[in-house]
């Protein structure tokens, strides 16, 4: 039975994984709504652009020739944000500290149709998506100056994805990012206190009270963290833990896959658009350490709010306070539940 304090009064609940705190204030959510409006663009997109520099067999910015694959295609960042040949060094003078950061950025298509996103993909399709980020995952883990794998996408010009061709990245770099280092910590902590996962004894728990959660299968959950930040937020993890995407079998990666297909379908449901979002898969740093604390997920940060041209931005009290949020977490469950 949900907690009618959560839904009707404001409080703060409070992230286990980063050891954070969010704002929630349910009553403004009664509130009349002014704010910006915008225009969707939902025009179907054709199977092939010969202007787009992803599609099969297109010539990239660089001059190289993209082959005509058939499923999923992996290369190196034409831009990387992360540079593999940049010399070592430090700065340590005073308040002014600095060092040099390494690595390796690239480029996934999760299909060669221009026209698809994973919402429009079957499981079987996705599934070949999740082989792809396990065989590059493994691959940048035997790279000896890679300790950590950053598998993301952003869906949508309004998060900043500057082609619509549906493709993520993976960014591999030297050090923990700031995020997956909170959540390092976090998790080593409880292991270390509680001889158990985290993320495991969490899932176990909301398992039991079913009231965020949106969808499960044979080995995973899909469901509206209790901590949630934005309005639909969402997260996919193993029921069983698993440290990283590696550790997978080909069934479980098939269930992975039907879970981002639920999800994902359900977003575009939801407001009738196809649904904008930054999703990102944390799971064991590859720095040879004992990572046996780690159960990874994959998270899902989508910024509409009330519609398809109403978003949440992060501004005022947000940036220099704490995040906050006013559609609770299970209501937000309860919205997408319905449309799986």
């Amino acid at each position: 039975m949900v907690n009618t304090n959560l839904q009707d009064y404001s409080h703060k609940r409070f992230n286990i994984l980063t050891g954070e705190w969010v704002l929630v204030s349910p009553h403004r959510a009664k509130r009349p709504w002014q704010g910006q409006n915008e225009v969707v663009n939902n025009d179907k997109r054709p199977t092939y652009d010969e202007s787009c520099y992803l599609c099969a067999g297109n010539t990239r910015i660089n001059g190289e020739v993209n082959p005509k694959y058939t499923d999923v295609f992996v290369f190196v960042n034409d831009f990387a944000a992360l540079q593999n040949n940049s010399p070592s060094f430090q700065i340590d003078e005073g308040l002014f500290k600095a060092q040099s950061e390494t690595g390796i950025c690239k480029v996934i298509c999760f299909s060669p149709d221009h026209s698809k996103s994973l919402a429009d993909m079957s499981p079987k399709e996705i599934q070949k998506v999740v082989f792809a980020w396990q065989k590059e995952y493994e691959a940048l883990a035997k790279e000896p100056t890679i300790n950590y794998v950053q598998i993301f996408e952003n869906k949508g010009a309004v998060m900043g994805c500057s082609n619509p061709h549906p493709h993520g990245q993976i960014w591999s770099q030297s050090t923990l990012p700031n995020e997956v280092d909170k959540k390092n910590q976090q998790q080593f902590t409880y292991k270390k206190e509680n001889n158990s996962s985290l993320l495991g004894d969490y899932l176990e728990q909301e398992l039991k009270v079913n009231e965020r959660v949106i969808f499960e299968n044979d080995n995973f959950v899909v469901l509206v963290p209790f901590w949630a930040v934005w309005p639909f937020e969402t997260m996919i993890a193993p029921k069983k833990q698993k440290e990283s995407i590696s550790q997978l079998t080909n069934d479980e990666a098939l269930h992975f896959a039907e879970a981002i297909a639920v999800i994902t379908k359900a977003y575009d449901k939801l407001f009738n658009t196809s649904f904008p979002y930054s999703s990102g898969i944390h799971q064991a740093p590859t720095n040879g350490l004992d990572n046996s604390h780690w159960h990874f997920h994959m998270s899902f940060y989508p910024p509409l709010l009330r519609s398809a041209t109403v978003k949440k931005f992060m501004v005022g009290y947000e940036m220099f306070g704490t995040p906050q949020r006013d559609i609770t977490a299970e209501q937000a469950a309860s919205r997408l539940r319905d449309l799986v």
